[in-house]
């Protein structure tokens, strides 16, 4: 992320919409951004990215054309998060608020914290926004979680807070 904002720092509504493109998965391809195999119309990034069409022409022109950048969006995929529709497919999801998103061992601690209590993991992602320091972990848990697991969790080395999702 600091690569991009450095690469893209004089042109801040082109790093906007280039923030919105690494959200939502959008890649570019040959002047083309694409979430999987699916072509996006500017004017549809525009939107996300409350910017006008022109600029993300602009945006993704750049992208295109600058070989830093292109290498990094020309890889990005779209990833599915299973934590908000967690209920609906029998699952429960906790998001973990780090004290310091460096700290090694985090997720591992949490997940091992998961195993001992006889629950699986379905996934485990950290959601970071463009800052490490920001970045939080979701987890998504076959079945519910009981009450009893969340104080074990926050007392993983590591945690802030849990939130029940």
């Amino acid at each position: 992320m600091d690569r991009i904002h450095r690469l893209l720092r004089q042109y801040p509504s082109q790093e906007k919409v280039a923030m919105v493109m690494l959200r939502h998965g959008i890649s570019v391809k040959d002047g083309k951004a694409y979430c999987g195999s699916i072509e996006q119309s500017d004017a549809a990034i525009a939107r996300a990215a409350d910017v006008d069409h022109r600029v993300v022409r602009s945006a993704i022109s750049r992208i295109d054309s600058t070989p830093e950048l292109s290498a990094i969006f020309s890889r990005v995929r779209p990833t599915l998060l299973m934590s908000d529709m967690a209920s609906e497919i029998g699952c429960s999801a906790i998001e973990i608020v780090p004290t310091y998103a460096t700290i090694p061992g985090i997720l591992a601690e949490i997940t091992g914290v998961i195993y001992k209590q006889g629950l699986s993991v379905r996934q485990a992602v950290v959601d970071d926004p463009g800052n490490r320091m920001e970045s939080h972990l979701i987890v998504v848990v076959d079945g519910t979680i009981p009450a009893y697991v969340i104080p074990l969790i926050k007392g993983c080395r590591g945690v802030s807070s849990v939130i029940v999702r």
